[in-house]
């Protein structure tokens, strides 16, 4: 009780608001309920008086550990849409800020709100207040606003944040489900068979101790690895964990490994495309959506490279920058790269001749949105048989191989 009082002062004085649950009576007597956001009990009870609201029960709202404590993409995408809305609509940016914050149910995005609001009204321009969080606002978003307040034109650049980060955000679901759709059917399979080795054919086993008769050799073999994974179930499962939690400990630590690792999915013989794809889809977009708010091409680059998802296409955009700060053409230095297609290619020449760069990288970012999409949905529909083939394999061989001895037996009688 001293603890909750204790974390309840010192969110009061730190100013961060709490989300309350409370119960009441309006003017007519009639019960009410609801949630209200606030630094202190005083505060929610104030408030709720100022309604003409006599609170009956105030209680502060727990949530279960890591629910609403972190930011998504998603989170971020709404914010940028509301507040255009909100600067549409007349509301001031520190007013539109507030309702956002108070709008909100999740505590870490209204503290990131309120920190925001906070630095703009301590002088800060909107876009500097949002540069001070690299963690959640990228430099796409940044130059946007940046560009929105020097034209005069902040709730179209909140509305083009948000509708590039809706594509974005879309395209790089296709493409994880690309990746995780056979992983997840290949995981239930081998969960499946080991459920059953574990505890499907031991009963078997004690049962074919009883016939004194050889068993087959696919039985045998099925009762060897029933025998090996009630043994050794647990040592299998902790080396896979440490082997994943290693993996991506290197890979995070080592950007030599990381890159070979991006290297090594754009060979995939499936995948790979869907992965060059998705990475020149997403570099066209952003590029086009920067280029067209004034950035510079250099520092739009810059952005682009950083959204591509993909370490090898990082780097080569990286070399492309490099090759136009010497002279050279957009469409000439990232043919050099070999990594870009001859559409691709193709229609950022003509953009560069005919002066319609943006509408052409739009247009290629189109193009391979529907490739992505229609690969996906390919690959999904091709996977389906051949999941099929899969569970059935490790599933009806386990269960043939124990009913193999039942057969022999039925024949001999």
């Amino acid at each position: 009780m001293a603890f909750s009082a204790l974390s309840k002062r010192s969110a009061a004085s730190s100013g961060q608001a709490i989300t309350f649950r409370w119960m009441g009576k309006n003017g007519r007597g009639e019960r009410v309920r609801g949630e209200m956001h606030g630094v202190s009990e005083h505060d929610i009870r104030r408030q709720l008086s100022s309604q003409g609201i006599v609170v009956t029960r105030l209680i502060r709202k727990r949530s279960l550990p890591g629910m609403g404590h972190r930011i998504r993409g998603g989170d971020i995408t709404l914010f940028a849409r509301q507040m255009a809305t909100m600067i549409r609509a007349g509301v001031p940016l520190l007013q539109s800020l507030e309702a956002v914050a108070n709008g909100t149910n999740r505590p870490a995005l209204r503290h990131f709100i309120e920190t925001v609001k906070q630095d703009v009204s301590n002088g800060m321009s909107f876009s500097q207040a949002l540069a001070a969080h690299p963690r959640h606002i990228d430099q796409l978003f940044v130059h946007l606003i940046e560009a929105g307040e020097q034209a005069g034109a902040l709730d179209r650049m909140l509305d083009r944040v948000a509708t590039n980060k809706e594509r974005l955000d879309n395209l790089k679901g296709r493409v994880r489900k690309a990746l995780y759709y056979p992983a997840a059917v290949v995981a239930v399979g081998i969960a499946v068979t080991a459920l059953l080795l574990i505890k499907v054919v031991p009963q078997f086993e004690s049962m074919f101790a009883s016939f004194g008769a050889e068993l087959p050799a696919p039985t045998r073999m099925t009762i060897a690895l029933s025998d090996a994974a009630q043994r050794l179930w647990w040592q299998v499962l902790l080396a896979t964990l440490a082997l994943v939690f290693f993996t991506r400990r290197m890979l995070a630590r080592s950007p030599a490994l990381a890159f070979q690792a991006s290297r090594l999915l754009l060979k995939l013989p499936v995948i790979g495309p869907v992965i060059e794809r998705a990475a020149i889809a997403r570099f066209s977009r952003t590029l086009a959506t920067t280029f067209a708010a004034g950035v510079p091409l250099m520092s739009a680059l810059e952005t682009a490279g950083g959204v591509c998802g993909n370490l090898v296409f990082e780097q080569a955009i990286e070399r492309v920058r490099q090759d136009l700060s010497t002279g050279q053409q957009l469409n000439f230095a990232m043919r050099t790269t070999g990594l870009f297609t001859p559409m691709a290619l193709q229609m950022v020449a003509i953009g560069e001749e005919s002066g319609a760069l943006e509408a052409m990288l739009n247009r290629v970012a189109d193009f391979y949105d529907a490739e992505v999409e229609s690969r996906v949905d390919t690959l999904t529909t091709l996977m389906e048989p051949l999941i099929i083939v899969v569970l059935g394999s490790l599933v009806g061989g386990v269960v043939v191989s124990m009913y193999l001895p039942v057969f022999d037996l039925g024949s001999a009688i």
